[in-house]
Order: C-alpha cells, then structure tokens, then sequence
C-alpha cells in the first residue's frame, strides 16, 4: 500500500456476509465452493483495506437519496442503475491502469462488466457484489495507479449493493490518475479526470452526485476539488 493511503472500506459488505459464511454446523450442501470464493473474495478485498487503515466513507446516518425506496429511502430504481453505469464509466476510463501491470487478470474488468450487467436486469445484485470483491482482491498485492484502478472497479460493481458506493468508484478512478501522472502533475491530472467524470453524468442524477461529492469530499480525500 502507498505510503499515506488509506482505503475508501463500507460496513455494510462485511456485515451482510458474515451471517452467511458457511460454519460446520450448517448443512454440508450450503457449503458449495462457488459460494465460499465469492464469500472469501470479498472478505479479502475488505478485510485488507481494513488492515492497512481503512476510512469508511458511509454517513452514519445514510442519506436516503441513495437509498432505494423499496428499503425506505427515495432513491428509484432508474437513477439506481444510473449511478451504477456512471461508476461503471469512471472505472473504466482508468482499467488499463490496472491492466498495464496485470494484463492476465481479467477481475476488475469483469467487475465493471457484472455491474453494467446489473443494470440491465440480467443478473443479482449478489453477483454484481460478488464480483466487487473479487476485484478488490485482485487489488491487494499492488501499489499506486493499479491499485486504485482495481478498487474503483470493485467499487463501481458493489453500486448494485449500496447505490453510494458510486462516490468510490469515482474517487479510487481520480486517485489512480494522480498516481500515474508524471512529476507534481498528479493535481492538475486528478482535476481533468475529476471533469471528465462530471461530464459524464446524466442529468436525472446529475445534481444528486454534485452534492454527493460536496458533502463527502473531505472523506474522499478532496479529490472533487475540481
């Protein structure tokens, strides 16, 4: 991990799981290896943002413009899938950050892929979720841009999750970006990637994101001072 990183880490993804981890005394068919790798990669991808000093980025009191109105927030459906090929969109414009280092890991790519997938209704939440941590583990041996590339991806693909996951996706994609650049460049390159993604939003969520990004961007590391 870089020196002075600290990992953008939810509760919510560990929680949700750790209820459902297989133990001895479950029935042996529940303890299917399909299962079990996706539970163990996103233990991974968590647990080691959580070892290095992890930052949760969550309100403790969540917003209920990215809650879903079926859980009791104000968040639709639509603009759920919105904010989720808008993560989408931001990590992939820096993947080949990561794929320039691990050309033969295909993980953060086919987190951005199950999450556009997502959108389209084709597949669970659960595997769009699942497929964020496997990304997020395929981030633990790196440093610097590929490794925020890989976590904006596993970010981006946990939207179908927790739709304010969004910011992470974006956030992580600047950071690899700053990472990157040349020299002291890294500001003026984590501005123009900060742009880049605000042009990117679609107007039904376009205001949501704009405050999104004002009220966390302290815990974001200020990278939407753009």
């Amino acid at each position: 991990m870089d020196a002075g990183t600290t990992e953008l880490v939810t509760l919510d993804v560990l929680s949700s799981h750790r209820s459902s981890l297989p133990h001895p005394s479950r029935p042996r068919q529940l303890r299917q290896p399909s299962f079990e790798a996706n539970c163990v990669a996103i233990w991974l991808g968590w647990a080691d943002a959580f070892r290095n000093g992890g930052t949760v980025i969550l309100p403790k009191d969540r917003d209920p413009r990215f809650i879903t109105i079926r859980r009791g927030g104000t968040l639709t459906d639509s603009d759920h899938r919105l904010l989720a090929l808008w993560a989408a969109a931001c990590a992939e414009h820096v993947l080949h950050l990561f794929e320039l280092v691990q050309p033969s890991d295909p993980r953060p790519r086919q987190a951005i892929e199950q999450i556009r997938a997502w959108a389209r209704g084709e597949i669970r939440m659960s595997q769009s979720r699942a497929a964020g941590g496997h990304a997020m583990a395929a981030a633990r041996d790196l440093s610097g841009a590929a490794r925020h590339a890989a976590y904006a991806a596993g970010q981006a693909a946990v939207v179908a999750h927790v739709a304010a996951h969004e910011l992470g996706a974006a956030a992580y994609a600047i950071k690899a970006v700053r990472a990157a650049a040349p020299g002291c460049e890294g500001e003026s390159a984590g501005r123009l990637e900060c742009r880049w993604q605000r042009e990117q939003l679609p107007d039904a969520i376009r205001e949501l994101v704009l405050e999104d990004q004002q009220l966390r961007n302290e815990i974001c590391w200020s990278v939407f001072d753009c």
